[in-house]
């Protein structure tokens, strides 16, 4: 009987849709890091002291903006437009997609970050590649608890966005999402670096081989996450009929 279970199981995760939706994370992920990392990069060329200058502040906080909101359309349809592992995990936690299909969702999340930092690396030669920290006025905990209320305000707005009672948002769904990441850096972004997502702040941290605070980037936005999740799905707006929620198999949120 346990074998059964675990072949049909086995099964789900290998359809055709959801290696379509695999992909889909993939490339959405990887073009997101490729113009957040990209613009950091871009900015400390054109700004010599571009960690005191506001002027790119502005111009990362515009790249999320823009890029996130482009990434969740471009896949929304396929995989749900995740592009992040604390979106992931938080649809998991709340019942959304299966646990199987959130850990390929996270391997190919986090490869796809790092592909793009390499990217970044071997075609941008003489500049490395820029890696989230902490400004020295904050410790681990206060960072991590910042990092946590940005991904909670990021992943609600996720639920918003997707939620079919709220009509057909179409291109607005998206855009809300993009411009609330992009809020949050401008807000955030000298003290933590308001990355609200554990595959960019991976990605670039492998490339690098630097890991400090890197916990900071994963404790943080994955309780923010669920803790969204839960909120919106059983207080704010409960779901009352079953046909509301979300494919159980993660795909076409």
């Amino acid at each position: 009987m346990a074998r059964i279970a675990l072949t049909a199981r086995f099964q789900q995760v290998i359809t055709p849709n959801a290696l379509r939706s695999y992909l889909a994370e993939f490339i959405s992920t990887f073009f997101f890091v490729f113009a957040v990392i990209g613009s950091l990069m871009s900015s400390r060329k054109l700004m010599p002291d571009a960690a005191s200058d506001p002027a790119s502040l502005v111009l990362v906080a515009m790249t999320n903006a823009f890029a996130l909101a482009s990434a969740v359309y471009i896949s929304a349809s396929t995989s749900g437009g995740h592009v992040n592992p604390a979106v992931t995990f938080a649809m998991a936690v709340g019942g959304h997609i299966s646990v199987p299909i959130a850990l390929i969702y996270w391997i190919c999340q986090m490869v796809a970050a790092v592909m793009a930092c390499l990217l970044l690396r071997v075609t941008v030669v003489g500049q490395h590649v820029p890696t989230y920290a902490i400004t020295e006025e904050m410790t681990g905990f206060g960072a991590s608890v910042l990092e946590g209320v940005l991904t909670f305000a990021l992943v609600y707005t996720v639920y918003a966005a997707g939620d079919p009672r709220h009509g057909a948002l179409r291109a607005m769904g998206p855009l809300a999402i993009g411009l609330m990441a992009g809020a949050n850096v401008l807000a955030t972004g000298p003290f933590s670096g308001g990355s609200m997502n554990p595959a960019c702040a991976f990605g670039s941290a492998v490339i690098t081989g630097t890991f400090k605070n890197q916990a900071v980037y994963w404790v943080g936005p994955l309780i923010g996450a669920a803790v969204a999740g839960l909120l919106y799905d059983n207080v704010v707006y409960p779901v009352q009929d079953s046909l509301t929620r979300n494919n159980a198999d993660g795909i076409a949120v």
